[in-house]
């Protein structure tokens, strides 16, 4: 498989006919085109010219226009894993355990349950919503580098909103509109999207399947067979030994069991990634992760410098600036529309040189601020504490390898995989795509390619990447519009429409507005790109029966 110039994969004409086709029908087309050209000035313009989209590269975005962003390749339909002759034998019912009760593994839940599947979900807390869940509670160590701590799962501050409008957010069957009663913003806080998960969970009837309290201590492979290779994955087993706390019990009780495939749902946004600070050891301040930020009060006419300058370093330092004396924000990179200079009591710098033990904190660029607080907005580090593959799966430097297509290891087929690892995207409908092929590959109506054809694709991906100056810790960001391609071929495995054009029109308004405007959540340009996205969602819920008020 050879990627194709500005990132187009090789789809058959019968697919691109009938993605033109469904977008014909609709009539929506060549307004959804128009209004995102409008939206944008000439170097940042996505083309639609399908539905669900074929994309050109948007060539201010870090990457080069003779790049692929992500290079996330994918088969044409004639070698499609498919396989028509399964559709209509009967499906293969498993045992299957998913790990996390958040968005991915609700999502999961649905997915495998609709096969037919016998699936138990454990979630480790007494509620369903995973990081949505917020919390006063933080850890022990504000690092969240002490191996003994009291750990916090949820990284929520209490004055959270989304960062993406909330009909892109929904699950593709189940939209995420607004209710009387409840948060109606377009772009709302935590506490709505968490209603709206328990919505969805008491729609699909999850919390039958859902066991709370328990926490998985191990995962480990059983095998039946005489190897462990994908063309013997139905012989795969896999044991399970979890932690289970009670109500009434003292200590927790440790209970094994045994499953033909375990689905990974555990989230990623729990273990902190810090950076290197030269001199921070000796430097006398206070210094925090902003997975156990709250709330701003304590902060009261500090000096505070923020490093990072990406979602959550940008809402903090905003809140913070209402209550601290300055603010100054680090960035690796800022927008080229964004002057490295004083905005009110918040200053914008390069990143930090070193800290110093006279409690200075020197920048790259050869200033300095005497701080009180260094507060790490650096993101995440995938963990999987639980997982003993003996050594196949390694997680390193960002990268979870050997993975294909970011959702199975090759060694092991359909019967471990993992839900919602790439970054940079709108999380619960691409968890609904990986869902959806998890749970058809495990009742045999689709089928994955064989191991070494996986593995040949991966080491072709990864080429591709280092050829392209992408890193390792980049290695599963979805760069703006590969989302959209990921889903939409994820889809089609599943024999399942593509997405409808307006979610990524939409994607690419609220990029751009984000980039403009500093109240973008509140103030718009795209209203009739929402009015068409409502009414589709309406009719959709309507189709589905689904209480709309």
């Amino acid at each position: 498989m050879i990627i194709q110039a500005a990132f187009r994969p090789p789809f058959s004409s019968a697919r691109r006919t009938a993605c033109t086709s469904a977008l014909n029908r609709s009539g929506a087309k060549s307004q959804l085109v128009d209004r995102s050209r409008r939206l944008f000035d000439e170097d940042f313009v996505p083309t639609l010219s399908s539905r669900g989209g074929r994309r050109e590269l948007l060539r201010n975005e870090g990457v080069s226009d003779r790049k692929p962003s992500i290079l996330v390749r994918f088969k044409g339909v004639d070698e499609m894993t498919r396989e028509e002759d399964g559709r209509s034998g009967a499906a293969e019912i498993k045992r299957v355990l998913v790990i996390g009760a958040g968005a991915a593994g609700l999502a999961a839940a649905v997915e495998l349950a609709r096969e037919g599947h016998d699936v138990v979900v454990y979630e480790k807390s007494s509620e369903i919503g995973g990081v949505w869940n917020y919390t006063p509670d933080a850890d022990s160590d504000p690092l969240s580098i002490d191996p003994q701590r009291k750990r916090v799962h949820s990284s929520m501050y209490a004055s959270l909103r989304t960062n993406l409008p909330r009909e892109l957010m929904g699950f593709l069957d189940f939209p995420f509109l607004a209710k009387e009663g409840r948060d109606k913003r377009r772009y709302p806080g935590y506490e709505e999207v968490n209603s709206y998960l328990r919505d969805f969970a008491e729609h699909h009837d999850l919390l039958s399947l859902i066991e709370f309290g328990v926490e998985v201590e191990n995962v480990r492979l059983k095998k039946a067979g005489n190897g462990n290779s994908a063309s013997e994955s139905r012989d795969l087993k896999w044991i399970v030994r979890s932690n289970r706390f009670g109500k009434f019990n003292h200590e927790p009780q440790t209970k094994e069991d045994v499953f033909d495939a375990v689905v990974i749902c555990n989230g990623h946004y729990a273990e902190p990634k810090l950076i290197n600070i030269p001199g921070v050891e000796s430097w006398p301040g206070f210094q925090m992760h902003s997975h156990n930020y709250r709330v701003p009060e304590s902060f009261q006419d500090k000096i505070i410098v923020i490093i990072g300058n990406a979602n959550s370093g940008g809402d903090i330092s905003k809140e913070l600036a209402e209550v601290a004396k300055e603010v100054h924000v680090c960035g690796r990179r800022w927008p080229e529309t964004a002057q490295i200079k004083q905005q009110g009591n918040i200053w914008l710098h390069p990143l930090v040189e070193r800290a110093c033990e006279d409690g200075t904190v020197k920048f790259q660029d050869g200033k300095s601020t005497r701080a009180d607080v260094i507060l790490h907005c650096t993101g995440y580090l995938y963990s999987f504490p639980f997982l003993d593959t003996e050594g196949v799966v390694t997680v390193k430097d960002g990268r979870i390898d050997p993975l294909y297509k970011h959702v199975f290891v090759p060694a092991f087929g359909p019967t471990l995989s993992f839900v919602g690892l790439p970054q940079k995207i709108v999380p619960f409908p691409l968890f609904q795509a990986q869902s959806k092929w998890i749970s058809k590959l495990l009742s045999g109506k689709v089928k994955l390619p064989s191991e070494s054809t996986m593995m040949s694709d991966l080491k072709q991906f990864y080429d591709e990447l280092e050829a392209n100056g992408i890193t390792t810790y980049n290695t599963h960001t979805m760069f703006k519009r590969d989302q959209f391609v990921y889903c939409d071929w994820i889809l089609e495995q599943c024999g399942a429409q593509p997405l409808d054009s307006w979610r990524e029109a939409i994607y690419f308004s609220a990029h751009a507005n984000k980039g403009t405007s500093t109240n973008y959540r509140d103030d718009w340009k795209d209203q009739d790109l929402l009015d068409t996205a409502t009414k589709s969602l309406v009719e959709l819920s309507e189709r589905l029966s689904l209480q709309v008020k």
